[in-house]
């Protein structure tokens, strides 16, 4: 249990953490509240079981982890679990939607929908953090001291 809370007290990793928690979060109100042009919970649901055929369990759990978990990597908690989540998150979003679209995001309007250049930057501070756990001010770092 502690090594899941552990934490390099570092301020990269609390750089890191934030400002992925801050990215994701419109990202998971879009799924769970339909703000930002989203289609809130329902409409997600529909979509990811209907159209792209998921299970509801991974749909539900896409959503969650998207909305809930960009919280908090913003406090600082359970921040490797959200970390692991969001790698499994990317790669099927490229796998099942971005792969045939290439690398690059779609700028200029004149691909048939997004690349997967960004799937790969939350992938790689995922990682980072997964590694290295959620840095200063967290509360993943309050609970280690905790747990002694």
């Amino acid at each position: 249990m502690k090594a899941l809370f552990a934490t390099d007290e570092s301020w990269s990793s609390l750089i890191l953490r934030v400002m992925l928690g801050v990215v994701m979060f419109p990202h998971g109100a879009q799924k769970l509240l339909g703000w930002f042009g989203g289609f809130g919970f329902a409409g997600t649901m529909g979509f990811f079981t209907d159209k792209m055929h998921l299970p509801a369990v991974i749909a539900f759990l896409v959503i969650i982890g998207e909305s809930l978990g960009s919280l908090g990597l913003i406090l600082g908690f359970l921040t490797r679990i959200t970390a692991a989540s969001y790698v499994l998150i990317m790669l099927g979003a490229i796998a099942l939607v971005h792969w045939p679209n290439g690398f690059f995001m779609n700028w200029a309007g004149k691909q048939a929908g997004e690349g997967f250049e960004y799937h790969l930057l939350v992938i790689g501070m995922s990682l980072a953090l997964l590694l290295a756990g959620a840095g200063k001010w967290s509360v993943d770092g309050a609970i280690a001291k905790k747990l002694g």
